[in-house]
């Protein structure tokens, strides 16, 4: 059973940024400060999992990417990564999945076969690397999965650990910025992310858990998923609208969709930010310049900089200390108190 979760201190995560959805973030790099940790007894360790001793910066990490690098959450989690082991003089090995599932599997593979000693996983869905992981644990290598689940894997066996955001909470938080925005009354459409992964039913639960108890005045009229792209996010608020008229506010699930929603309704002759309340999940640069400008009422942030949380849990687990086996994220969030100042932590 799982435990309540129990602080975990590590280094590199300085500069924490506040929660809630309002105040100003930390004025330090918007480096991830961890909010807790999950684990169903004392943790994994070296010895448990069954990997050979080794020295973390004497190791070849490698890094599989999930999708293709064009949007900032993308490019920055793996400069993340990159920045980190410069740093720590650690070598790491990077590939990118492009997006494809089989060739994430292959890339994983072509990373063992190059002789990493450990890999850093952004699972593509969380589902269907079983493969991979496989493989990986056949050569006594560990697996770390960031902002995605692993949803069939065993903890301690095909991965390490997992370090995420609390999705849920996110979908909730956004929940309570819209009714924030919009008073508590509104025409919903939500722009769905990418099936098949917990990042996607874990924000649309978070949000309609948060309105059916909190705000039932908010009423979802509609929702199709945009695939965390902005072409697609703008194509279907395009399609949307078009069959709701009466829609007046969208929760879409990252900035990517939120941004292409801006857009079309631009091009439909509506007024984003006054005739419809957006809200988002990331807390790119650009969406936070947004809701400055009054465009977009709130995003939640999802914060990518997952490389001194991942190298400190690396570095514990090669002294033999515990790692949890979930590592939970803090996440900040904007509103128009906040937007202008945030812009010095956006990403």
């Amino acid at each position: 059973m799982l435990s309540a979760l129990v602080p975990l201190v590590l280094a590199g995560c300085a500069n924490p940024q506040g929660g809630g959805t309002g105040g100003a973030p930390s004025s330090g790099a918007g480096q991830q400060q961890i909010k807790g940790t999950e684990s169903a007894g004392p943790g994994c360790t070296r010895q448990a999992y069954g990997v050979a001793p080794g020295e973390l910066t004497k190791l070849k990490i490698g890094f599989s990417q999930s999708e293709k690098e064009a949007n900032p959450f993308r490019i920055t989690e793996t400069q993340s990564l990159k920045d980190e082991a410069a740093k720590r003089g650690i070598t790491l090995e990077t590939t990118n999945a492009q997006s494809q599932l089989p060739k994430q599997i292959a890339d994983i593979q072509s990373l063992l076969s190059q002789g990493v000693q450990a890999l850093v996983v952004a699972p593509l869905n969380s589902t269907g690397l079983e493969p991979a992981l496989a493989a990986a644990r056949a050569k006594g290598v560990p697996v770390i999965a960031i902002d995605r689940a692993l949803a069939t894997a065993a903890v301690c066996k095909d991965y390490l650990t997992t370090i995420v955001s609390d999705f849920v909470d996110q979908g909730k938080r956004a929940g309570e910025a819209m009714a924030k925005a919009t008073g508590g009354n509104a025409n919903v459409a939500i722009l769905l992310g990418t099936s098949g992964n917990n990042v996607t039913t874990e924000r649309t639960q978070g949000f309609k858990d948060y309105i059916t108890s909190n705000s039932p005045g908010l009423k979802v009229v509609a929702e199709q998923t945009g695939e965390f792209q902005r072409e697609k996010g703008k194509t279907v608020t395009e399609q949307l609208i078009q069959a709701n008229p009466g829609i007046n506010a969208i929760y879409a699930e990252n900035d990517e969709m939120a941004l292409g929603a801006v857009v079309a309704l631009k091009a439909a002759g509506k007024k984003p930010g006054q005739d419809v309340k957006i809200v988002t999940v990331d807390g790119t640069r650009e969406a936070v310049q947004g809701v400055a400008n009054g465009e977009i009422a709130g995003v939640i942030e999802s914060n990518p900089r997952f490389g001194p949380i991942v190298f400190d849990a690396l570095q514990r687990f090669y002294t033999d200390n515990p790692v949890p086996q979930k590592i939970i994220i803090s996440d900040h969030a904007y509103d128009s108190s906040n937007a202008q100042q945030g812009l010095q932590t956006a990403y």
